[in-house]
């Protein structure tokens, strides 16, 4: 086998395992910030950690499921959820709203990239591929926030959040349609999409909105 493609394949599984605990993580949060309970802040790990991940499998019609071919993640996910349940206090979470952003952030851009890349490398348009490494990058974060009973972050966030996935996924058209190899296309992608949405929460920036 190519080595290159091993790598690209290695770099994709790598890279959706720590996107997968990036997003568990934010839903936790998420979910004991809510008052839920131990069932509760699982289901809301699970629904954040695989829901663009599994809506990106079916609209490109790709089987199996990261979650159904690597079921061990499924397992990585439950851990997870009970150990944060167990070790974060509501005390420190109230303390730390700003720092909760970190986990969003980073699973947003790590699931960008490997949205991307999968949609590619499958001989997608740009612009198919760009839409799919947002909506694997993003969809996660609507699913964990519709449980929380909450607006979802995508569309009531006036900080730039899809528009950071977007720009990730451009850069790695731009390297792919360059002759670049996956892996770097994959990490300019996350850095970039990661680096702008820690900008605006840093600096607080915000789109311009219509007022009524």
């Amino acid at each position: 086998m190519d080595p290159i493609v091993t790598l690209s394949q290695h770099s994709i599984v790598t890279l959706e395992y720590l996107a997968t605990a990036a997003f568990a993580i934010s839903g936790v949060l998420g979910a004991l910030r809510k008052r839920m309970d131990i069932v509760g802040v699982c289901v809301c790990g699970f629904l954040a950690a695989f829901g663009g991940g599994t809506l990106r499998d079916i609209l490109l019609d790709r089987r199996p499921f990261f979650w159904v071919e690597h079921q061990a993640v499924l397992l990585g996910v439950l851990a997870l959820s009970i150990i944060c349940a167990t070790l974060i206090s509501r005390a420190r979470l109230e303390r730390s709203e700003r720092w909760l952003q970190a986990p969003d952030t980073i699973g947003l851009g790590l699931f960008c990239a490997t949205g991307t890349h999968l949609s590619w490398i499958m001989q997608q348009p740009p612009i198919v591929a760009i839409m799919m490494g947002v909506i694997t990058g993003t969809f996660g974060g609507v699913l964990r926030d519709l449980v929380c009973n909450e607006m979802p972050q995508l569309f009531h966030d006036h900080r730039p959040y899809a528009i950071c996935a977007a720009a990730g996924g451009g850069s790695y058209a731009l390297i792919a349609t360059a002759g670049g190899a996956g892996w770097i296309s994959m990490t300019a992608c996350a850095l970039v999409t990661i680096g702008l949405r820690a900008l605006a929460i840093h600096y607080d920036f915000k789109l311009p909105t219509k007022n009524a």
